[in-house]
């Protein structure tokens, strides 16, 4: 077994992982690399076929070519990792359980996705996807969790005084990462991996995703460096277009940016926000743009050779980067929650940075302030746009609040707006 279960550091996808087991033959953990997918499987699996084992001239990889359903039989539940590698192993996956007829017996495990073909059933009903992202500061040990995102949708909140949260800590935890190998690494070495790991991306993952297409690595690096530029932003495919234009002289069509993007997001590489309407009918959630996020902060941080030390000399920047962290976690917190997360615009473009939509769709509204001199600001703006969308007919949220970076109070507003730090904040 991969991981000592005694020394394993909880996660807070665990949850979802052992209820879908009860309730599905099979489960597919998907997430970008490093995240920790194997780690979590392990603890979960009793039995493991690694594809991607490099022994014996990767012998798994070949075996599982040609006996593609006897890897599946063992100890449930059993951990594929890297299915991928052989995306026939999706299929023979459904059919194993459509045999056995049983619940909880195969953890697949990926960091991309394979193109469709070779893949000839969905799934459904046999296989269920969850996403899994890289750390939250609750799951890194970096949040007291002293706020819950659940009691406070449940009205459960206590004002309280915190030690002072630094910008220089805050900046430290941005171009750190939520990756697991990474927590505990020095503020001087902390945005190494996040740099090899798009290095890797650009020079020899890509490749990976698609075999037979030529993606090049000038253009690949222009389209990340971009994304990058306008973390935490509605950017539009010509923005990023426009600043390759000014970067090479050779300028790409529209489809080649989304033949990128789409190689990009089957990597996993991004967790970007769709918009929200209290309307589930609303033009809204199909007009507006995408809120367009890196899968972890640390990495548009790479892209931008953005050390701490740059970060505090740029507060401006910094400001993205640090929404780009709240969301990131905003996310985490709600999918453990069965929500979702969402940002909100407007054809005005009234703004709400991000919103959670519950399951029974009440929603709840968030805005990001890097210090808390500026939360009372960020309420005034949240309140008032939020009436505004009462006002037009839509539904009040379940709860408004201010989620800053630098600061020491947690408390609840005259206009019943909870303001409190993230490093305070848990699912």
């Amino acid at each position: 077994m991969i991981v000592n279960k005694d020394k394993y550091r909880k996660r807070i996808i665990d949850t979802q992982i052992e209820r879908y087991l009860k309730i599905f033959g099979a489960i597919c953990i998907e997430g970008p690399k490093l995240c920790g997918k194997i780690w979590t499987s392990s603890y979960h699996a009793n039995s493991e076929f690694l594809v991607g084992d490099p022994s014996g001239n990767f012998s798994n990889r070949a075996y599982a070519q040609i006996e593609p359903f006897a890897v599946l039989v063992g100890d449930s539940p059993r951990l594929i990792d890297e299915w991928q590698e052989v995306p026939a192993l999706w299929d023979t996956t459904r059919a194993f359980v459509d045999i056995h007829d049983k619940n909880g017996l195969i953890i697949l495990t990926g960091s991309s996705t394979p193109q469709i073909k070779g893949v000839l059933h969905s799934g459904t009903g046999r296989i269920k996807s969850i996403k899994m992202n890289t750390m939250s500061l609750y799951e890194s040990g970096d949040s007291s969790g002293v706020v819950s995102l659940k009691d406070l949708v449940e009205g459960k909140f206590e004002t309280k005084m915190l030690e002072n949260i630094s910008l220089k800590q805050l900046a430290y935890l941005i171009s750190r990462g939520g990756f697991p190998k990474n927590i505990g690494v020095s503020e001087d070495d902390c945005y190494e991996l996040a740099t090899s790991y798009m290095e890797n991306i650009i020079k020899t993952d890509l490749k990976k995703v698609d075999f037979g297409i030529d993606y090049n690595e000038r253009t690949a690096k222009l389209i990340l460096k971009s994304l990058a530029r306008n973390e935490s932003t509605t950017v539009s495919d010509q923005s990023i277009l426009n600043d390759i234009i000014e970067n090479d002289k050779k300028s790409i069509a529209k489809n080649t940016l989304k033949k990128y993007l789409n190689a990009f997001e089957r990597m996993f590489l991004f967790n970007n926000q769709e918009p929200f309407s209290t309307s589930i009918r609303s033009s809204l959630r199909v007009k507006q743009a995408l809120k367009r996020h890196f899968t972890d902060p640390s990495l548009a941080c790479a892209m931008l050779g953005l050390t701490p030390a740059k970060m505090l000399n740029d507060l401006n920047t910094m400001g993205f980067m640090f929404e780009s962290l709240v969301e990131r976690d905003l996310s985490i917190y709600a999918q453990s929650i069965n929500a979702k997360l969402y940002h909100y615009q407007d054809y005005n473009n009234n703004e709400i940075d991000a919103v959670i939509e519950l399951e029974d769709g009440n929603w709840c509204a968030f805005e990001i302030k890097l210090g808390l001199a500026r939360a009372e600001e960020g309420a005034t703006k949240l309140v008032k746009v939020c009436n505004n969308i009462v006002k037009n007919g839509g539904k009040e949220p379940l709860i408004k609040c201010v989620i800053y970076g630098s600061g020491d109070k947690i408390y609840k507003n005259s206009d019943s707006v909870y303001i409190f730090p993230i490093t305070a904040l848990k699912n």
